[in-house]
């Protein structure tokens, strides 16, 4: 059974998008991709036409996913979310105590996550690390380059 995912409103909205975008415009174009590698003769020699066929395959598996994922998503509701803690959603203001180096970031879903954009997974180390936790308190993290010490400075939606 695939996991519950929860989303903002802008990235469920995002990922309607993006499915009606594939299973209009995309099945469009490998249907022509297709039509037009078939017309170009014998089909048990023609590597244009297994290419067509196999875009087409992965076209599909793409659009059963977003389906799924689609299936599994829930719209989080921000009134009803607890702002004291750090929670999915919550924008998180944080400090590394050793260097004194602060940063920012919104704790998203998987598929919502863009560093460039300050939106982290709360799947990623860091925001499991800062999950429950409130302002002031004081976060030992795992990451790939070792243990961090953030002390959590603001909270906010």
């Amino acid at each position: 059974m695939a996991e519950v995912t929860y989303y903002t409103k802008e990235g469920l909205e995002k990922l309607k998008e993006e499915l009606h975008h594939l299973k209009t415009e995309g099945r469009s174009n490998i249907a022509k991709a297709i039509a037009e590698a078939r017309d170009k003769g014998d089909l048990s020699e023609n590597a244009e036409y297994d290419a067509a066929k196999e875009a087409q395959g992965l076209h599909e598996a793409k659009i059963a996913k977003l389906e799924d994922t689609l299936a599994h998503a829930r719209l989080i509701d921000e009134s009803k979310l607890d702002s004291t803690k750090v929670l999915a959603l919550s924008f998180v203001k944080i400090k590394n105590t050793k260097n004194g180096a602060t940063m920012s970031y919104q704790l998203v879903s998987e598929t919502e996550a863009d560093l460039k954009s300050g939106k982290i997974s709360v799947k990623s180390p860091i925001a499991k690390g800062l999950l429950g936790k409130s302002v002031g308190d004081k976060a030992e993290i795992e990451v790939p380059a070792g243990k961090i010490e953030f002390e959590i400075l603001e909270i906010s939606r």
